[in-house]
């Protein structure tokens, strides 16, 4: 018996690669998907007024509850089937139900979704979707007819998909009931897992379309913003190299500017790189598709090409600007305290040689008190040696000025001597 301890994480790891599985569907189907996003700018949901919400959409058609800690649930809800998934940002609802109505795309279908639920939804609609999965016609005539009754002739991207299996066909406008359209022509043979996956990638697609353009108005009013900050900046830098502003001015400004920049990057780099994640997923959802291209319709990664790609260029580039700037202000940065740092150097040089030439003051100074004590402490010597040498005058036969005066030389030159070991000593 294999008896080694499994790691705490194992399991629910290897559950987590199987935890949203693509539904199983068979045509003709009826598919409705709605996103729901919160009205703020929070990186994160409430999880729990998410799970409060699907509960009572369970509860009005007497469905199980998921489990507790469940961040998606599949089952079935009435003659509908649910699939719900929370993300970090946003929820999503999928409902299908068996059969086509005989009125394409008819609002009716989102009935399923009660009009006071929907109020009380935590969050607003990114984006909701209607997708028609019907049999594939006799022929690419009737379903190039049904394309053309049902969308937009500018817009609409057509194109096979995975072998042939199937056609799908939207044109990414907002209908008058307010849904995106989308419709699945599925051939004869295909597996109920393959119309799953299908039905999923176009969810999936407008979803995250959806969600990257969010990144669009955050792109252009920041641009806006870097463009004011631009002049300040170019002003600031031309004014360092021509030298009219005292250096601790143009730091205060360059330091104002570099705040602001902070703080643009603090308000859209969850957004910018979240923009950035979503854009790669369309394009990867886009990919696993396998289109063939439809008659002379644009595929759907030409439709990304030309409507979606100048959009996330837009991002991209803003966010190129406001990185290209915080770096701008940098090199100023750096440029400015090497400026102030020479200056400061040149006033240390000049305070060096003021405090030399005072110390040369004091030396002198010193030299000349020094003398000075010399004379004084001699005035005193002399006196005293001459006090003590007094009695020999009589024995000398010399009067005392003579003594004073004979013994004023050497006592001034011990003296003198004296005072230059003391200040050797005191200087070694």
């Amino acid at each position: 018996m294999f008896s080694l301890d499994d790691h705490p994480q194992r399991y629910a790891l290897a559950n987590e690669l199987h935890a949203r599985p693509s539904p199983a569907l068979t045509a003709p189907t009826t598919a409705v998907f709605l996103a729901v996003k919160r009205p703020d700018n929070a990186a994160s949901r409430d999880r729990e007024a998410d799970r409060a919400h699907l509960l009572d959409l369970l509860d009005r058609f007497g469905a199980p509850h998921p489990s507790p800690d469940a961040n998606h649930y599949f089952g079935a809800m009435g003659r509908y089937h649910l699939k719900w998934e929370q993300h970090t940002e946003f929820v999503t609802y999928t409902v299908f139900a068996d059969g086509i109505g005989s009125r394409a795309f008819d609002p009716a279908a989102f009935d399923v979704f009660p009009d006071d639920w929907l109020r009380q939804a935590p969050g607003k609609r990114v984006t909701s979707a209607h997708i028609r999965v019907d049999t594939m016609p006799g022929s690419e005539v009737e379903m190039n007819d049904a394309i053309n009754n049902w969308f937009v002739a500018e817009s609409v991207a057509a194109t096979w998909v995975l072998d042939r299996a199937a056609l799908v066909a939207g044109d990414f406008r907002i209908d008058p009931a307010g849904h995106m359209r989308f419709v699945a022509f599925i051939g004869k043979g295909v597996g109920e897992r393959r119309i799953g996956r299908i039905v999923q990638r176009l969810c999936e697609i407008e979803t995250y379309k959806a969600m990257s353009m969010l990144g669009l108005p955050q792109a252009r009013n920041l641009q806006a913003k870097l463009g004011l900050l631009d002049k300040e900046l170019t002003h600031l830098v031309g004014a360092m190299s021509q030298g009219d502003e005292a250096p601790e001015a143009t730091l205060d400004e360059l330091l104002q500017i570099s705040s602001k920049l902070e703080d643009l990057t603090a308000a859209t780099s969850f957004r910018l790189s979240a923009t950035t994640a979503y854009e790669a997923i369309v394009h990867q959802r886009i990919t696993f598709l396998r289109e063939e291209r439809f008659m002379d319709r644009q595929t759907l990664s030409e439709f990304m090409m030309r409507r979606y790609d100048p959009a996330m260029r837009t991002i991209k580039s803003a966010e190129r600007q406001l990185t290209g700037m915080a770096q701008r202000a940098m090199r100023a940065g750096d440029l400015l305290r090497t400026r102030v740092d020479v200056q400061r150097s040149k006033q240390n040089q000049s305070l060096l040689a003021s405090m030399n030439r005072r110390a040369d003051m004091q030396l002198r100074l010193q030299e000349t008190v020094e003398g000075l004590s010399v004379v004084a402490i001699s005035y005193y010597a002399v006196s005293l040696a001459g006090y003590l040498a007094y009695p020999l005058t009589e024995m000398l036969g010399i009067s005392k000025g003579m003594l004073t005066a004979a013994l004023t030389l050497p006592v001034v030159g011990l003296v003198w001597l004296g005072v230059r070991r003391i200040r050797h000593s005191i200087e070694k």
